[in-house]
């Protein structure tokens, strides 16, 4: 499916933060009649649409914006679908494309076409599936391989494939909703950081969203590997894969991004990337890749210590968008500060997980503060240390009032951002300059 010229390609969901801009730009490049159809309209989406104005301008991009209409996925020759789409199976319009006879695909298998899958190393899991990626590829190029890391985490193949050669070693974050749509993927080294109940907004159901998990090892061929938590232990691979369970006392120590979960991420991409040497035969220093791993400063909005001042710490973990990370932020911070100091702001977009853990956690707290759709259930349930503060503006001030030297802030909200905000980067950044502008001086 690489020759687009001429083709009717209707595009749909663009995204407020822009998860169809590389498709759309990859297609229009290579002489598509591209659609861009998208049920929000042209003010929510003029972020991403002012990347896209040349391309528009030249008439090489059509915008359907607001709605969606059944004709644009039926008379098309091809449906890009954004993985962003619940429950794709029910949705009508994809139906009316299926039962016109028009294949519909998404990005990232247009992408991981382009990959040799012999040097394809594809990590996902509830938690910790991001980080575990990066550290993969600090990893790789600490060892001097020439690699790409992209998919999940925020990068589209399609934007990176000038820097592929022969040798390229891809490191991919996948989501359970990516996985859901991938036919026939068959990764070199396959890892599974966890699997707990997430996304079933998205796939219905927690059984829908695990077997989308477990099919990244459904069709590894003989030689590949697998990398597992031991809590799957039982998640069979093909004959011939070497399966590697980590245990929970698995991990590498003096890591710089804080927490036994990253210790533990920092196995998983020793593991991984060593792996995906051993399958090249490639002889690479061991202590090179771990220290690698163990110095990598940690990703943006994933519990980094993004301020500091009058001895109170700003932690921004705003990727945190399953309590199970929230329980693991928590931890991480306590190793180092006594969790009565800690303030932890949590809630937001209703995902439909079980938010009771998190309620659990106010009582061993400085304190619980709530927001977003999530936020005031969250404080009901609470037994005590809780108070709803509606939005994070709220939250912070009503933090501010109660803090003191040696006190730390946590933004983990155990949710997804899109009650309040576009992304969970713009809810991260939020809290940056709140935590800034709440702790300089009084200007007269």
């Amino acid at each position: 499916m690489h020759d687009w010229s001429g083709k009717r390609v209707t595009v749909m969901g663009l995204g407020r933060f822009g998860g169809g801009l590389a498709v759309t730009r990859y297609l229009a490049r290579r002489g598509a009649t591209v659609l861009l159809t998208d049920l929000a309209d042209e003010q929510a989406l003029a972020g991403p649409l002012k990347q896209l104005k040349p391309l528009i301008d030249q008439g090489k991009v059509r915008l359907r914006l607001g709605t969606h209409e059944p004709v644009d996925f039926t008379a098309a020759d091809t449906v890009v679908a954004n993985p962003a789409v619940p429950k794709p199976w029910e949705n009508r319009y994809l139906n009316a494309a299926r039962e016109a006879g028009v294949p519909i695909t998404t990005e990232i298998q247009l992408g991981i076409d382009y990959l040799d899958p012999s040097r394809i190393i594809a990590v996902t899991g509830s938690a910790g599936k991001s980080t575990t990626s990066a550290m993969t590829h600090a990893a790789l190029v600490a060892a001097s391989m020439p690699t790409i890391l992209a998919g999940n985490i925020g990068t589209s193949i399609l934007d990176r494939l000038d820097d592929l050669t022969e040798d390229t070693i891809s490191v991919l974050e996948i989501s359970s909703a990516m996985l859901h749509w991938l036919q026939g993927f068959a990764p070199a080294v396959a890892v599974v950081t966890n699997c707990t109940e997430n996304h079933t907004d998205w796939h219905g159901s927690f059984d829908h969203y695990q077997a989308s998990k477990r099919s990244i090892l459904a069709h590894q061929p003989p030689g590949a590997a697998a990398i597992l938590d031991e809590t799957l232990a039982d998640w069979s691979s093909q004959p011939g894969v070497q399966q590697t369970i980590l245990t929970h006392s698995d991990r590498i120590e003096r890591c710089t991004t804080p927490g036994a979960h990253n210790a533990r991420n920092a196995v998983f991409a020793v593991a991984a990337a060593t792996a995906v040497l051993n399958q090249c035969r490639i002889t690479a220093d061991q202590s090179t890749i771990t220290q690698a791993v163990r110095e990598f400063p940690g990703l943006p909005h994933r519990l980094s210590l993004c301020h500091e001042a009058n001895g109170i710490r700003f932690y921004n973990d705003s990727k945190c968008t399953v309590p199970g990370a929230t329980l693991l932020a928590i931890s991480a911070l306590s190793e180092t500060i006594d969790p009565s100091r800690i303030h932890l702001i949590a809630g937001g977009y209703d995902k439909g997980s079980d938010l009771q853990p998190i309620a659990d956690l106010a009582s061993s707290l400085s304190g619980l503060y709530t927001i977003g759709v999530t936020g005031k259930h969250l404080a009901d349930t609470a037994s005590s240390n809780a108070a709803y503060c509606v939005d994070l503006d709220s939250a912070m001030r009503t933090i501010m009032q109660r803090t003191k030297p040696g006190d730390a802030i946590l933004l983990s909200p155990g949710c997804a951002s899109w009650d309040q905000f576009t992304n969970y980067e713009q809810r991260g950044d939020r809290f940056r300059d709140l935590a800034v502008a709440l702790t300089e001086p009084a200007k007269c």
